[in-house]
């Protein structure tokens, strides 16, 4: 494929923060020392000395009284669609039990995991809308204890808005712990917080190599990089939505990747200016601006299909179809975390309030799997029951196939159930 580019991204393979060790360091220590090192971390990095890990249920209703009433309506209403969603996700799985031959019945049972860790970052600005992504799908699956870990401010609390985001989500338990260490606590448990089975939530690049080492004591939601859109669009797009769409994204981070794949090389290059013109009044545009300059592509297709093969490959977090007939072509995108219909479905909607999850996988990921959703929470197991006329049909074919791995204990195991009992063993 030979695309034209009308913007590359700018790579400096020199940046590349090694934490592996350091986060290592991180976990390592607060297995041995617990709550100690923790309040040490708190000091370290965030310049608060705390006593209480834990954020007590007046301290939470406290600070919600303090919030304005249409940040509380807001909140509410962001919390309903999201439920409602992942209540439409919890209705498509189902338990089953079926008898598949004589006597053999086999079963399906959808069990929710016991408690999860739900990381909510800190940073610039609440987010708010991460609270609700890893929280709410996890109440609907049926979580019995949600824990909430998440950075506090300069004074040492948890901003009221994180907490009331918290709060309404359903959280369980609030601790004003962030970064890695609060993956390590999460995972192996401290004096104050119980470990968890199961961690979730978006976090910088310490929360991440942390959740990626401590995959296996606990699972994990995936391993989440900096935000993604791709954008494809054709000559009836409009720059300015095209334009806003990309710096929704980038003013994330400096490292968010954007891009657009267009076939139409005048919509491309009013894009371009567009940009330019928008981040003249963007209240974040040293973040944006970073980020566009740094990571912003611009490739100019020769045809759709290019276009559609280059999105696959590019497998985005996001992928916002800004053509005359998005719907239409829906089905040819394969490789995607979540996809956005039409000019008017911004990706920001579904970051914030629409009910779709925003928690999705980055680099590529989304070519072999899916974001985080009520599932995630969920284990969907089997079971068995065999009777008699079941065993009689199974057993001579498990006897013959053990006997032919050499598996003697199965053969025997097999063997000692069925009434026609075969004399059949390996010999050494």
């Amino acid at each position: 494929m030979n695309m034209e580019m009308l913007k590359q991204e700018q790579l400096n393979n020199g940046e590349a923060v090694r934490v592996e060790e350091a986060v290592a360091s991180i976990i390592q220590r607060v297995r041995q020392e617990g709550d100690a090192a923790l309040k040490a971390y708190l000091k370290q990095f965030d310049g608060v000395e705390i006593e209480e890990l834990r954020v007590q249920e007046d301290d939470i209703q406290r600070a919600i009284s303090q919030l304005p009433q249409t940040m509380i309506e807001d909140l509410q209403f962001s919390v309903e669609r999201i439920r409602a969603f992942a209540e439409a996700q919890r209705r498509t799985l189902t338990e089953f039990e079926q008898e598949m031959i004589p006597g053999v019945y086999l079963g399906q049972r959808v069990i929710p995991i016991e408690t999860v860790g739900a990381y909510v970052p800190g940073g610039r600005y609440p987010l708010l809308s991460s609270a609700q992504m890893a929280i709410i799908p996890a109440k609907v699956a049926g979580v019995s204890n949600v824990k909430v870990c998440t950075p506090p401010t300069k004074s040492g609390e948890v901003h009221p808005a994180v907490l009331a985001a918290a709060h309404f989500s359903g959280a369980d338990e609030v601790y004003r712990v962030g970064g890695a260490q609060a993956i390590a606590a999460l995972a192996y448990g401290t004096e104050t917080i119980a470990p968890v089975h199961k961690i979730t939530g978006p976090g910088n690049l310490y929360v991440t190599e942390a959740k990626r080492q401590v995959h296996g004591q606990v699972g994990i939601d995936l391993l989440a990089g900096p935000s993604e859109v791709l954008v494809i669009a054709d000559q009836f797009a409009n720059p300015v939505y095209v334009a806003s769409d990309l710096l929704a994204q980038a003013e994330h981070d400096v490292n968010a990747r954007v891009a657009l794949v267009t076939t139409d090389r005048d919509l491309g290059v009013a894009v371009l200016q567009e940009i330019e013109e928008q981040l003249k009044t963007l209240p974040t545009a040293v973040t944006a601006r970073a980020s566009w300059e740094k990571w912003g592509q611009v490739f100019l297709a020769d045809s759709l299909e290019e276009a559609i093969a280059i999105v696959n490959e590019w497998a985005p977090e996001h992928l916002h179809v800004q053509t005359i007939n998005a719907y239409d072509i829906k089905e040819q995108f394969i490789n995607y975390g979540s996809l956005f219909l039409g000019d008017l479905s911004s990706v920001v909607y579904a970051d914030k309030v629409c009910g779709t999850n925003h928690i999705l996988p980055t680099r590529a990921a989304a070519k072999y799997t899916g974001g985080v959703w009520v599932g995630t929470f969920l284990k969907v197991v089997t079971y068995q029951q065999i009777k008699p006329e079941g065993v009689n049909v199974l057993a001579p074919h498990c006897v013959r196939q053990s006997n032919q791995e050499g598996l003697i204990g199965h053969l025997r195991s097999a063997n000692v159930r069925w009434s026609g009992m075969l004399d059949l063993e390996v010999k050494s």
